[in-house]
């Protein structure tokens, strides 16, 4: 947990941006141990801003029992969780998507024609195996086939 994002995170949620100590300890305890999911996202709010360091930018003040946020540190705070632009698409990146979209192209065209029935009308019955655009199987298909049933009507 980045403890100076915590503060400021704390003290922009009071009124008018103050707290006193009790509360900022009471309030730091329970961030502390709220988990991981805090911990994570202090830090990268903090890599936002590297060299923050809250006192001697004057993000904060120590006043009269407890501390202020100041108009530089909410502005520090926007800045921060602020989105970042979505970043420009790289040239490497438009080629990677593009050898990948090829990739499956090959992948879907150079695939064997699907296996589905087809009726052989002349002997009325069906036979399964790759069918050709006319729905009819290949002739290399068909005439083993067609040798298998000579072997069998001539043996």
């Amino acid at each position: 947990m980045n403890f100076q994002v915590t503060v400021l995170k704390i003290l922009v949620a009071y009124p008018d941006g103050f707290a006193v100590m009790e509360d900022l300890k009471r309030d730091m305890a329970i961030l502390a141990t709220s988990g991981r999911d805090w911990a994570d996202r202090t830090r990268r709010l903090a890599a936002r801003v590297p060299d923050l360091d809250i006192w001697s930018q004057g993000l904060v003040e120590r006043t009269s029992g407890g501390w202020k946020i100041t108009s530089k540190g909410r502005a520090a705070l926007e800045f921060m969780e602020a989105h970042p632009a979505a970043p420009e698409p790289s040239q490497t990146s438009v080629v990677e998507e593009t050898t990948a979209a090829m990739e499956v192209a090959k992948f879907l065209l150079c695939r064997s024609p699907p296996i589905v029935p087809s009726v052989a009308a002349s002997a009325g019955s069906v036979a399964v195996g790759p069918v050709n655009e006319r729905g009819r199987m290949p002739l290399e298909g068909r005439s083993s086939q067609r040798k298998s049933r000579q072997r069998s009507w001539t043996a």
